[in-house]
């Protein structure tokens, strides 16, 4: 089956450009509609249901933080993917704090586009390297001496933490661990609770411990 994709992006050359290489270089992807600004995006997205939205941040009419909030509430089975210029912070906790599955700058190649397509269709968070420095940034509650309570988690929050700093989404984290997704949505909750953090996006910084690491070296041949 086709991946039915909605560009929203209010630059009309840079659509039809990015439409014609997409199904040119992919004959599995079809482009159902296009959106030139966030309140189009958000009619536009409960009206085709897309599979993917590749969405601008700076629209006029509403900006792509706001529509991906809104898509994101009414219908969270459409994936959303950030595609800009724009790397400010606010931007890119905003977006997938909302619900954003990953966060691209527009001189990605095409080909790496292509692939983060794919690799969000399979339940990858997909993120740019200029992306990622701003996701290591907010302060967020430690132990008095600075480091994460790594040591505080279960074997299997230890797991599921892991998989989540590497993108996994829970579903992807629940066929890996050969767990419901429930109980990976009820690890997650006590990861949270122990660590002293509220967004998953910060959980990439907990992941840098080096205890984390060599504990979870052993998911890495799966």
């Amino acid at each position: 089956m086709p991946i039915r994709i909605l560009l929203a992006d209010d630059q009309r050359l840079f659509v039809e450009n990015l439409k014609t290489v997409l199904e040119i270089q992919d004959d599995e992807i079809q482009v159902v509609a296009t959106a030139d600004n966030g309140e189009q995006a958000v009619r536009l997205a409960l009206e085709h249901k897309p599979d993917l939205i590749l969405m601008d941040i700076r629209m006029p009419v509403m900006d792509g933080v706001e529509a991906t909030r809104r898509i994101h509430e009414a219908a969270p089975d459409i994936s959303i993917l950030v595609l800009t210029t724009f790397d400010d912070d606010d931007y890119v906790h905003d977006a997938l704090s909302y619900g954003a599955v990953g966060y691209l700058l527009k001189n990605i190649p095409s080909k790496m586009l292509l692939e983060s397509i794919r690799a969000v269709m399979a339940g990858t968070i997909q993120l740019s390297p200029d992306v990622v420095s701003h996701l290591v940034k907010p302060p967020v509650k430690k132990d008095a001496e600075g480091p994460f309570p790594i040591e505080k988690l279960s074997h299997r929050e230890r797991e599921v933490l892991f998989l989540m700093s590497r993108g996994y989404d829970n579903p992807v984290i629940a066929e890996h661990l050969y767990l419901s997704e429930q109980t990976v949505k009820n690890h997650i909750c006590h990861i949270y609770r122990k660590l002293g953090v509220h967004e998953r996006i910060v959980v990439m910084k907990a992941a840098q411990d080096s205890r984390l690491k060599d504990f979870c070296q052993h998911l890495l041949k799966h």
